[in-house]
């Protein structure tokens, strides 16, 4: 069955994150947050960078299961990694783990254990900066991602297929995406196609599409474009996203349009969820 493969540190696979930075990323982010987009993104990525490293961590330290590449886009396309980092691509996940740009000391409100709440201060690992300006090169972050993408596929044929994961709040400003995101889709492992799916958000509040099966309750013809350019969720994702509330079909895309911050988080996990590790 496809999309069934073993992920090992002999086998691994890899996450390319398309990170929109353009200029419109400033907005606040829907609902009643007062907080950037280009920060809430940022944050959901460093800490699922976090989640990650937690999650591959052995008693030897942590295995790369994954490599991980952090791509923005606006002013210019190329790797979104601060620090001792910055200027790569994929980069196993170890060395992620090892090497943030620094970490910051977050203020955090947890339950007091009398009903009420209580702040507190947490470690926070920073692997990427928010960053907004200038316009949306959507076409030519995919074509980035597809050269790491087939380069990877060359170099681990039999791999769980790689994931792209496109955040995004605003229209392609270099052309028709469709064909580029065609292009990461048409690669493939011995376990099956090359995954893209997309995430829009949202800056206007109401209610977000999550994970749909079909077009027919989209707004616009933008909407229908990042839609028809995501990939089918594989039925491990599809089974993990059906047990945190989502309806969904053989058909279910990996897409949510007017995303918030929680349907961000949910998409960055149920996206990031591909098989057992060895």
């Amino acid at each position: 069955m496809a999309y069934s493969a073993e992920i090992s540190r002999v086998n691994p696979t890899c996450f390319v994150f398309l990170v929109d930075q353009s200029a419109s990323m400033n907005d606040p982010i829907g609902g009643d947050s007062p907080q950037r987009k280009a920060d809430v993104v940022a944050d959901a990525i460093n800490r699922l960078l976090t989640e990650l490293s937690v999650k591959c961590a052995k008693e030897e330290g942590v295995r790369d299961y994954f490599h991980v590449a952090v791509i923005g886009y606006g002013s210019s396309v190329g790797s979104a990694y601060a620090g001792s980092l910055a200027g790569r691509d994929l980069v196993p996940l170890s060395e992620v783990a090892d090497n943030p740009a620094r970490v910051e000391e977050r203020v955090k409100k947890v339950p007091d254990g009398a009903g009420g709440l209580v702040e507190t201060t947490t470690r926070f690992p920073v692997w990427m900066d928010p960053v907004a300006n200038a316009g949306t090169p959507m076409c030519r972050a995919l074509q980035y991602a597809e050269s790491i993408v087939a380069k990877w596929l060359v170099d681990h044929p039999g791999c769980f297929p790689p994931i792209v994961l496109n955040l995004t709040d605003g229209e392609s400003t270099d052309g028709d995406p469709d064909a580029p995101a065609a292009g990461i889709r048409a690669h493939a492992s011995a376990d099956g196609a090359a995954l893209l799916f997309n995430l829009h958000v949202s800056a206007g509040g109401g209610e977000p599409v999550t994970f749909p099966d079909a077009d027919g309750g989209l707004p616009d013809a933008y909407s229908r474009t990042l839609f028809n350019m995501s990939s089918v969720l594989p039925t491990d994702m599809r089974s993990y996203a059906a047990t945190q509330g989502f309806s969904v079909s053989d058909a279910t895309r990996g897409f949510v349009y007017n995303a918030d911050i929680a349907s961000i988080v949910q998409f960055l996990d149920i996206g990031t969820r591909a098989t057992d590790l060895r």
